[in-house]
């Protein structure tokens, strides 16, 4: 069952050729995975990935999806499957990793966000998008701890070059959401 453009997010497929082009040997970290749609797209285009995610079963669902691609092509073993909660008080689960990405695709834990810079190395990118407090009116999520305030996401990364930021309403589902693209400065 290979893993399609058209089931991967489309910012990450628009903007694959500038993750081919920043990635070096520490990868992406695809993080909040859920079933590793996002970063079985990008096992497929080479490039090592790192999935998070503290559902067993959804990331017992990613080890079954990649040995059904070992089966379609060439053996893959440039990933790690990481079971772990992003969201445990007073802990910092990401604090000796180091990634060349990190790709947060419908994840808000704004705790999280100083270990996400953290652990992206200079020069690297982050891809994030997620839904903004305009969302509540198209449906789930609509508790306020999971939407983004407006210009929120732009704010965190401040400090980074940003190479893309939309915030709007995005349709195929219709759906309110924030996305940026930004490199790490030096």
């Amino acid at each position: 069952m290979p893993y399609s453009i058209a089931k991967a997010s489309q910012v990450l497929v628009e903007n694959l050729s500038l993750l081919e082009t920043s990635i070096g040997n520490n990868g992406v970290l695809d993080l909040a995975c859920g079933t590793g749609r996002n970063g079985l797209f990008l096992l497929q285009n080479n490039l090592a990935v790192t999935f998070v995610d503290n559902n067993r079963e959804a990331l017992d669902q990613i080890e079954k999806s990649i040995r059904n691609l070992r089966n379609d092509s060439s053996p893959m073993s440039n990933y790690k499957i990481w079971e772990l909660d992003l969201e445990q008080k007073g802990l910092n689960p990401l604090q000796h990793e180091r990634f060349d990405a990190v790709l947060v695709i419908n994840y808000l834990h704004r705790p999280l966000l100083p270990s996400i810079k953290q652990v992206i190395n200079q020069a690297g990118l982050i891809i994030y998008e997620t839904f903004t407090i305009q969302q509540a009116r198209y449906g789930r999520p609509s508790n306020p701890n999971y939407l983004l305030e407006e210009n929120e996401l732009l704010d965190e990364f401040k400090d980074w070059h940003v190479i893309d930021y939309f915030e709007g309403i995005k349709l195929d589902p219709e759906r309110a959401v924030a996305s940026i693209i930004a490199r790490k400065q030096m």
